[in-house]
């Protein structure tokens, strides 16, 4: 199964490509979709689709994993977030692509097994599953392996199919 998997961002989103297959994964690809700070934010959300969509197009993905927006103490920052994600949400559903949502704990709790586990400690389990020699980088793009693998885990239960 290729899945996209998508840790959204208006300034940065990070995306993996990942091809799982009975427990285990290749990393295809991963990177991150930027948009310059200056310009007007309608502008930024065009890039991060047009970008998103020659991505997909690409890729031929079966399905896309992303994270669900988690609202700390910022909330205009998370404002422009939710829209960001919206625009991915779009770009998926224009493709009758499949897309399957993560809370950040479902994700530390599939890859590393532990809900409240570090960032470090996600990044470190993801360096391990995939046999890499060094973290991924940036960190948006690694979360977005992390996501990938969190859909590649419960696409694969057994109780999924129940």
């Amino acid at each position: 199964m290729r899945i996209l998997g998508i840790d959204p961002g208006y300034g940065t989103t990070g995306f993996s490509i990942l091809e799982a297959s009975r427990g285990s994964y290749q990393l295809i690809q991963c990177g991150v979709i930027t948009t310059p700070p200056g310009m007007d934010f309608p502008k930024r959300l065009e890039m991060l689709y047009l970008d998103l969509c020659q991505l997909l197009d690409g890729a031929n993905p079966e399905a896309m994993a992303i994270e669900e927006l988690f609202f700390g103490q910022n909330v205009t920052t998370g404002i422009g977030v939710a829209q960001a994600r919206g625009v991915v949400l779009l770009a998926a559903s224009q493709r009758d692509l499949p897309v399957f949502s993560y809370k950040p704990m479902q994700v530390k709790q599939s890859v590393v097994g532990y809900g409240n586990a570090t960032k470090h400690q996600v990044m470190d389990m993801t360096r391990r599953l995939l046999k890499l020699e060094r973290l991924p980088r940036p960190d948006d793009a690694a979360d977005a392996i992390a996501i990938a693998i969190c859909h590649a885990r419960s696409a694969t239960s057994l109780l999924s199919r129940t």
